[in-house]
């Protein structure tokens, strides 16, 4: 299942906010070709105002939230697929909503894949710092590219020659590799 976080009109000032939606748009096109479920929600959107149109959303009916984890929103999604084992995870802001929707989903028993090229937050320490901690807490670290070949498994899927279309331009860089180089000492 594809979770979707707050890529919201007041977000736009977030570091990197543009690119993570673009990989968002991105994995919200090859969710809708591989028919996997998708949950999109908006954080006290009467204040931080709709999805931005730019996710490619139209047609998702948004969860409104105002507890930072998504689990609460979308609960009846979930109990609605017990057969669920894992959740890609995109959005904002990385040390809040991603964060704590990750570890209730981690709670629940699923597997849960970050799409670090996908996700941002206000302060680029509190992205770095809550990643190293999603890891820690037993959550894949993947970039959108990684996650979407293991979507498909096999170049002879019937889909496998429109995803290769969405791959062939690389993901625009949403500063991950200032993050991870140097060998931080949050990632040995």
């Amino acid at each position: 299942m594809l979770f979707l976080c707050d890529m919201q009109e007041k977000f736009r000032h977030v570091v990197y906010f543009r690119q993570i939606v673009s990989v968002a748009a991105r994995m919200l096109k090859v969710a809708r070709l591989l028919s996997v479920p998708t949950v999109l929600t908006e954080q006290y959107p009467q204040g931080l105002g709709p999805t931005v149109p730019e996710l490619g959303a139209q047609g998702l009916q948004p969860y409104s939230k105002t507890c930072f984890s998504m689990v609460p929103a979308v609960q009846q999604e979930l109990d609605a697929r017990p057969q669920l084992r894992s959740v890609l995870l995109c959005g904002v802001e990385t040390q809040a909503c991603i964060l704590q929707t990750a570890l209730d989903l981690l709670d629940r028993g699923l597997q849960v894949h970050v799409v670090v090229d996908a996700c941002t937050s206000r302060s680029q320490v509190d992205r770095l710092v809550a990643l190293s901690r999603l890891r820690q807490s037993g959550a894949f670290l993947s970039t959108s590219e990684g996650l979407i070949f293991q979507l498909v498994g096999d170049a002879t899927h019937p889909q496998f020659k429109e995803i290769q279309k969405l791959v062939k331009e690389p993901s625009p860089d949403s500063g991950l590799l200032g993050l991870f180089q140097d060998q931080n000492p949050l990632f040995r």
